[in-house]
């Protein structure tokens, strides 16, 4: 047929209209399709699964474990399946759930604010040695992780951590996980404001509350008054930063929509102050959003820094105070530029009440339960039976009485858990990797231990700041695009043309008031065998090429490709 005027649909073929599905936005009506996630999650709340466990999982063993409980809403309770031993990391992408689940759980205890009594670590100890096998790794949101649990074991785990004011409730799974917080809160000389009480009230209000269990995807907050900006604020879903303002006092400058993993973004300030007493109330009210307008339908865009990005922090917090607060939020200064050049705590320092701190640094993370029982006693010989831990992975003990601290200093020595580590060791962290994490393509714990160890030796007399993230696979756990050096595993080819574990490297990412992301050099992959050597170098250039007072970060974003080759 001719095209006419009567007829101009015959010039061209007829396009197909696709009806538009939406974001999956419960706010705007999009609760169709359902992605898998969003399913079970309809199907059943995540928080019901503890009933099925305690009565019949723990019971009836591994295999009678329903695939939606055990892949899906065991999360709520902390709980994931483990790697199963000797599948190597070509092989992650490539195998079914199924055949990479091995039939032990990997449990995170939650630690709201890093805060642990003696009595709880002595316990978490106990847990790890008698069901864990040992295994403990203090994680960079300040958790303890363990591994090599079986579902048999887990009614009599609960029971022991909840003795102890302890739990695993929404530990993992798409809720509002651990709110990280200062460890050093309510007792460093030089803090803005104490957020605790804050992190305490939302805990009791919302945590386990099946108001906010059916999330679009996992929610990560992070509260602190500490001028040496000591909770990574920027890659949080929302963030409480201590601040002056100049008439109302001491308060908290509000973040959102910062997160990392194969999408990065920092999060964005809204200029909105917030004063101590409204921290849970306004919190409730991010989340309150994220839950309503988070894209739901595909699982890559389900976190809230999409949703920022789309609607700019304008509109956001116009949203925020109309729909959810129903009032305006008081504007505020940002933070003032950290305070100090390591913000981890490590050493010792001076508390407002004249007793002493010491943070002191595991390997990369891992202890182990006998370590754990350890540093319980000697915090409650020591001190006065409080511990901490960090977003670095590290540990503080606090109130330690002037005549204690070098005692303490040595006992933790004796355990290689030095209070005064190299730059090296200080700066080192390493996600969980193949050895237990079924995404992961590479080993990151021993690989870091090991790297600090060549380092040490090799450049003795390296004294910078300097950040040295391992993670096992792109979804950046360990934080690599915001390190100094950031090393992301992946399989690379050796000189033999071999395919073997490696890394791609991310080079000056910071955070701060100049927050960035790192450097990719075109092409620049190093091996695992490789990588002592190409770090021993990077490094010598550094300290060969940097101006007076350079940091690494600002030396990496100017310097040339070859220098960083």
């Amino acid at each position: 047929m001719a095209a006419t005027p009567q007829n101009p649909a015959a010039a061209a073929p007829r396009r197909k209209v696709s009806r538009h599905r939406g974001e999956g936005q419960w706010a705007a009506g999009h609760h169709t399709p359902l992605n898998g996630n969003e399913q079970f999650k309809k199907d059943d709340d995540g928080l019901n699964v503890r009933t099925r466990i305690e009565t019949i999982y723990s019971k009836r063993g591994f295999d009678s474990i329903d695939p939606n409980d055990l892949r899906g809403r065991m999360r709520w309770w902390g709980l994931y399946t483990q790697r199963k031993p000797g599948i190597d990391g070509g092989k992650t992408a490539i195998l079914e759930p199924e055949e990479l689940d091995d039939k032990y759980f990997m449990l995170r205890v939650r630690i709201d604010g890093g805060r642990l009594t003696t009595q709880q670590l002595r316990v978490i100890g106990e847990i790890s040695e008698e069901f864990a096998r040992g295994s403990a790794d203090v994680t960079d949101r300040q958790n303890i992780q363990l591994h090599w649990i079986r579902i048999e074991d887990v009614p009599e785990i609960w029971n022991r951590l909840e003795a102890v004011g302890l739990s695993t409730t929404e530990a993992c799974g798409d809720t509002p996980r651990v709110i990280i917080g200062s460890p050093v809160a309510g007792i460093a000389e030089d803090e803005i404001i104490d957020g605790s009480r804050a992190i305490d009230e939302i805990h009791e209000r919302y945590i386990g509350s099946k108001e906010f269990s059916n999330l679009p995807r996992k929610f990560k907050t992070a509260i602190s008054g500490s001028p040496l900006l000591d909770v990574v604020h920027e890659i949080n879903d929302i963030a409480f930063v201590g601040v002056e303002h100049p008439e109302h006092g001491p308060g908290f400058d509000l973040w959102v929509g910062g997160g990392l993993s194969t999408n990065p973004k920092l999060g964005v300030r809204l200029g909105a102050w917030v004063p101590l007493d409204e921290v849970p109330e306004v919190w409730a009210g991010v989340v309150g959003i994220f839950r309503d307008w988070g894209y739901r339908r595909l699982r890559t865009r389900a976190r809230l820094k999409f949703l920022v990005a789309d609607w700019g922090p304008d509109k956001f917090r116009q949203v925020l105070e109309d729909d959810y607060l129903e009032r305006k939020l008081i504007d505020g200064p940002a933070p003032a530029e950290p305070s100090g050049r390591w913000r981890d705590h490590v050493g010792v320092h001076r508390q407002k009440d004249g007793l002493f701190y010491v943070g002191f640094a595991p390997r990369v993370g891992r202890v182990d339960g006998a370590t754990l029982t350890k540093i319980a006693e000697a915090a409650e010989a020591h001190g006065s039976g409080r511990v901490r831990t960090t977003v670095e992975q590290k540990m503080i003990i606090l109130d330690v009485e002037e005549a204690q601290v070098q005692p303490l200093v040595e006992a933790l020595e004796a355990l290689d858990l030095t209070a005064k580590p190299s730059p090296f060791r200080r700066g080192t962290m390493a996600c969980t990797g193949i050895e237990y994490c079924k995404l992961a393509i590479v080993e990151t714990k021993a690989r870091g231990s090991q790297l600090i160890d060549e380092l040490e030796r090799r450049i003795p007399d390296f004294d910078e700041p300097l950040t040295i993230n391992l993670n096992g696979c792109p979804n950046a756990c360990a934080r690599i695009q915001v390190a100094d050096i950031g090393l992301k595993g992946q399989l690379v080819l050796n000189d033999r043309g071999e395919q073997v574990e490696g890394y791609q490297v991310h080079l000056g990412g910071a955070l701060g008031l100049e927050a960035a992301f790192g450097r990719k050099v075109r092409g620049l992959k190093v091996t695992s065998e490789e990588l002592p050597d190409y770090v021993e170098r990077v490094l010598k250039r550094f300290q060969a090429e940097r101006e007076e007072g350079e940091r690494f970060a600002a030396w990496a974003s100017r310097a040339s490709e070859e220098a960083l080759s």
